[in-house]
């Protein structure tokens, strides 16, 4: 199931306030998903960091290194369900 990112809120530290195409928001704290290290390092700047953007392409958030989130990924933290879970949900 893909559900595309349409915008997002960086907020401090590490966290961002996300909206989904079917109008689920919420917030997703990153320090708890990522390990900041090779294409992520460049996140722990907070300066960085506040410029993630959504690419509407690959429906999802990105950074200007190429680092970006599998949005099903973001969808299952937002809602609270495993990923395995969101394959079988009914849409």
């Amino acid at each position: 199931m893909l559900i595309d990112v349409i915008d997002v809120r960086p907020l401090n530290p590490y966290k961002l306030r996300l909206r989904f195409e079917d109008g689920v928001t919420g917030v997703v704290d990153l320090e708890k998903l990522i390990d900041f290290r090779g294409i992520f390092e460049p996140l722990r700047d907070d300066k960085f960091f506040a410029q993630a953007t959504v690419d509407p392409d690959i429906g999802t958030i990105f950074w200007p290194n190429g680092a970006d989130i599998d949005p099903d990924v973001l969808y299952a933290l937002v809602i609270g369900e495993p990923i395995s879970d969101l394959s079988f949900r009914a849409t």
